[in-house]
């Protein structure tokens, strides 16, 4: 019998992370979610009958030990974690910006690299980046979060030119707008459905290598631009 297609998706939240660990599960995908705090998503990993790990995107160590406890080579791995402060240039806390970096574009080095190692002798996979308009356009008072989306970014274009001639697909993924959730309902289009986000990341698995995209944007048809 085959074995079922891997799908690993890192900092896992109730949006955007929980309608892409539902529709891969439809897929008959085996999950695997991670995050700090694998208690806030226990409803999500019983329905789509995932393993939770506990998991520090920012951290070598839990990175590492993540992917070596996988049974398999990971066919699809899935970097959300981000985090944003706000504020005057002068008034940030250095700890704070070294914070973001850390968790917005240096875990994604970190689970990159790992997912990529499993990868390649199987020549096949998918890496997929969550970024921002901010890797983009860098707003007044948002320097932490540019600098993290830029670096997130610039590693998925070098990575994409790097490996997709050894049959590893990676994509990076432009989310201008907010995501409509339980603590940001919507009753409008001004904000991104998430399981439309999902079915975006679904399409670029499924793209033939012939015609594999590095980047796509996706924002609500009222948003500015």
């Amino acid at each position: 019998m085959a074995t079922a297609p891997l799908s690993v998706i890192v900092g896992v939240g109730d949006g955007l992370s929980a309608s892409l660990a539902r529709q891969l599960a439809a897929r008959g995908h085996s999950i695997v979610l991670a995050a700090r705090n694998v208690d806030k998503f226990a409803p999500l990993a019983a329905a789509t009958k995932a393993k939770s790990v506990r998991c520090d995107a920012a951290s070598e160590a839990d990175v590492a030990a993540l992917f070596a406890g996988l049974a398999q080579a990971p066919d699809v791995v899935v970097y959300n974690p981000s985090f944003r402060v706000r504020g005057p240039l002068v008034d940030l806390k250095p700890a704070d910006v070294r914070k973001a970096l850390e968790v917005t574009a240096f875990g994604a080095f970190l689970v990159a690299q790992q997912a990529a190692r499993l990868m390649l002798p199987a020549k096949r996979g998918t890496i997929l980046f969550s970024g921002a308009s901010a890797g983009v356009k860098g707003y007044p008072q948002s320097a932490p979060f540019a600098m993290g989306k830029f670096a997130l970014r610039g590693l998925a274009q070098s990575m994409a030119r790097e490996l997709h001639p050894a049959g590893i697909h990676i994509a990076h993924v432009v989310i201008d707008g907010g995501i409509r959730s339980a603590m940001r309902p919507d009753s409008g289009d001004n904000m991104l459905d998430p399981e439309a986000i999902a079915a975006s990341y679904l399409h670029l698995i499924d793209q033939p290598r012939s015609s594999w995209s590095w980047e796509i944007e996706v924002r609500p048809w009222v948003e500015k631009f």
